[in-house]
């Protein structure tokens, strides 16, 4: 199978991200498609698409973009469904389960290793893609893979950054933004003070929610497994984390242990808080809004600091594309994929997100969105630095069930709320997690 039209579809998604994100354009590369298997879509067939809401309106549209492109090379129509980011994974698992429903899933994290026999085996395909485009990152390729065999692609990482209002830390005392935990405690106090808090989720949030619990354990040195896979949540490390996590909470805005995805956008944007961790959406929904100019100015992005443990950890959000074997169009499945992972149309995706999908493949560092604007700085490492949640031990069914069941996110959220005391919140924890382990 050979794909055509292409310039003029390429012409178009890029243009989508120019208007909407700042006035990146880019040269397009030919794809060397002879790397890449030729999949012939079945007679008839069709494919449904179940992804997560995008939080960037360009990345959607860039996404769309490259869709109706393969429906015109191809004649086959993809229908594509959205779903909250907190619904993906159980819509996800019930496909899995009962052997019906989308024929691709956009998911999460290692959520694909919950249900590995359910997937079509796409190591032919993600063996190619990474030869030809320089590579997969080393922490979003084991998402996808299991043992010697690739059951999904990795997508993107979708970075997490500190995003503050540089006047409210200014005023609050700080001439520049801390970049070690105990000099952000004393920022956050201050912000507090002054009446413009900061705020992170300990409500099952996704995103937001499990990288703040897993940037509070790893950067104390706490971990729920060590290499082995030997649950190892219980220690002082992890107490350590949970007396400094209390010590934030106490700084927060109001109600942060309800908040999902979608809360600390809306709180900032608001004006109600200060600073919080997000993807670079937050930066664009301010400028993309003329009321909002203001807030948009004065819009600054970091990395988390670090802790005890001296050096950076972080989770970030991260994403596959996994085929189900229900699917009765395997091959229109797998061509697809192909097409969206082509040079031109995965820069074109990777621009139109402006810094919010980051790349899954070391060819698309040097797509120019990374140094189009001081504010992606933060983000343009995610996929190079990111850390799997299962850390330290082997990612696999019982990695996957853990952040399913928030059990990090549900262990601080216990204890700065002081529904257990630490140490409760922590045997709680160790129990969940041994649940999972020892199957």
């Amino acid at each position: 199978m050979t794909f055509n039209r292409r310039q003029i579809m390429t012409g178009a998604a890029g243009l989508i991200g120019t208007a909407a994100l700042g006035g990146i354009s880019m040269p397009r590369r030919a794809f060397a498609q002879s790397a890449i298997p030729n999949y012939t879509p079945e007679s008839g067939a069709t494919l449904r698409l179940l992804r997560w809401v995008p939080f960037v309106k360009a990345e959607e549209e860039a996404w769309n973009a490259n869709t109706r492109a393969f429906t015109e090379a191809t004649g086959v129509e993809v229908r594509i469904d959205q779903e909250s980011w907190e619904d993906v994974r159980p819509k996800a698992a019930v496909a899995a389960n009962i052997g019906s429903g989308p024929d691709i899933v956009m998911g999460w994290f290692d959520d694909v290793h919950q249900y590995p026999d359910k997937l079509v085996d796409v190591t032919e395909l993600g063996t190619a893609l990474g030869e030809a485009h320089g590579g997969w990152y080393p922490g979003l390729e084991g998402y996808a893979r299991r043992d010697d065999k690739f059951i999904a692609l990795p997508l993107c990482a979708i970075g997490n950054a500190i995003c503050y209002r540089a006047s409210h830390v200014e005023a609050a005392g700080f001439s520049e933004f801390p970049n070690d935990t105990d000099g952000f405690l004393e920022l956050c106090k201050a912000l507090q003070a002054n009446g413009t808090p900061a705020g992170f989720p300990h409500g099952k949030a996704v995103g937001d929610g499990n990288n703040y619990a897993h940037w509070l354990l790893w950067s104390h040195g706490g971990k729920t497994v060590d290499e082995s896979g030997t649950v190892a949540i219980n220690s002082p490390e992890t107490l350590a984390a949970i007396e400094y996590a209390r010590a934030l909470y106490a700084t927060f805005i109001p109600g942060t242990e309800s908040w999902l995805d979608i809360n600390n956008n809306r709180a900032f944007l608001a004006g109600q808080c200060s600073l919080v961790a997000n993807g670079v959406s937050l930066y664009y929904a301010a400028r993309n809004d003329p009321a909002m100019q203001e807030i948009a100015d004065d819009i600054r992005t970091t990395t988390l600091p670090i802790g005890p443990v001296g050096e950076s950890v972080e989770l970030h959000q991260t994403s596959t594309l996994a085929i189900f074997n229900h699917t009765p169009y395997p091959e229109a499945a797998k061509a697809y994929l192909a097409f969206m992972y082509q040079s031109d149309n995965m820069n074109a995706w990777i621009e139109g997100a402006s810094a919010y999908c980051c790349q899954p493949l070391r060819e698309y560092e040097s797509n120019p969105v990374w140094t189009s604007s001081p504010i992606h700085e933060p983000y343009s490492k995610a996929s190079a630095s990111l850390r799997p949640n299962g850390w330290a031990g082997p990612l696999g069914y019982a990695s996957a069930a853990v952040m399913a069941d928030y059990v990090l996110v549900d262990m601080f959220a216990e204890a700065v709320t002081g529904q257990r005391t630490p140490e409760d919140a922590i045997a709680n924890a160790e129990r969940r997690i041994n649940r999972y382990y020892r199957v």
